[in-house]
């Protein structure tokens, strides 16, 4: 049988969801290190679930539940993990897993990195002008161009304009935070490295990785794939206001300062720890990195909020 090029947004669900999947057979701890992997991020959202007095967390693309094991001991509420994934041998019994999205959330919702895994169609415009569908080997990578492609969202989000320039249409990512976010009562949180209007990447942002790597973008289910997310146009979507996590992380107390030197020789063992948390700190509010991720935040933080 004559194997065909598939459209990018079709080849990349298979490689991702279906059985056999990237997701479906991976932990993603296996091969990158997320927010959720870092201990003092569950101590920022502990610290959203204080504020927000939310009586359940949904961890939305739980990974390994590494994030609901950090906070079981720091918050007294229902957690639950989403992950299309078996649940984890090691996950502690009272947090719940399931595959699908509750129809209600009551509570606080969080997505981290799961809208950069939402498939999308790939578009290019080719040396006509023309936008064409990008399709893709599924087994090699290699692409070809397709039909022509139109797009409101592409018109108003991201508008091609040199030849070669390209996107991923981001309208499947909109319809999916806006159905979680229906399904909340509370507050929910999206988080991702993402760009705007002003900050497009002219030539797309697919990438893959793997065993700790970057590595070339194949859609065989062999490694993760992932593109960045417009982040303006969820906002919009959903009502979500945008803040760095580095702002978003400050204003729920996480600070990167290192400890004064005098604790050392007052209190070596709270130097040692004060120090370990300003590293953790650090690194998930470094500029360049993790600090510079985008938080959609939908709902209301009653005191002390998150956003202006």
């Amino acid at each position: 049988m004559t194997r065909r090029p598939l459209p990018w947004r079709e080849a990349w669900e298979r490689a991702l969801y279906a059985e056999g999947g990237f997701f479906r057979t991976s932990r993603p701890a296996e091969h990158f290190r997320t927010s959720v992997h870092i201990p003092a991020f569950a101590g920022a959202i502990a610290e959203v679930v204080r504020r927000t007095g939310a009586r359940q967390v949904v961890d939305l693309a739980a990974g390994g539940g590494e994030l609901l094991t950090a906070l079981q001991p720091l918050i007294d509420v229902e957690l639950v993990g989403v992950e299309l994934a078996a649940r984890p041998a090691d996950l502690p019994e009272s947090i719940a897993w399931q595959p699908a999205l509750p129809d209600h959330v009551d509570g606080l919702l969080i997505a981290n990195e799961w809208l950069d895994n939402i498939p999308c169609d790939v578009v290019e415009l080719d040396d006509e002008g023309v936008v064409r569908e990008v399709l893709v080997d599924p087994v090699t990578g290699e692409e070809t161009h397709g039909n022509a492609y139109d797009s409101a969202w592409l018109r108003e989000w991201w508008p091609l304009v040199e030849p070669g320039d390209r996107a991923e249409v981001g309208e499947t990512r909109d319809a999916a935070w806006a159905d979680a976010v229906s399904r909340v009562t509370g507050t929910a949180i999206a988080i991702d490295y993402g760009h705007t209007r002003d900050d497009r990447p002219p030539f797309g942002s697919l990438r893959s990785y793997a065993d700790g790597r970057e590595v070339d973008v194949v859609p065989d289910g062999s490694r993760d794939v992932t593109a960045h997310v417009a982040v303006d146009s969820v906002a919009a979507t959903t009502g979500a206001t945008l803040i760095r996590q580095a702002d978003a992380l400050a204003r729920l107390g996480l600070d990167g300062a290192r400890p004064a030197l005098e604790l050392a020789h007052s209190d070596p063992g709270a130097y040692v720890r004060a120090l370990s948390a300003a590293g953790e700190a650090g690194e998930l509010m470094a500029s360049g990195g993790l600090g510079d991720f985008w938080w959609l935040v939908t709902g209301t933080l009653d005191h002390g909020r998150l956003t202006p």
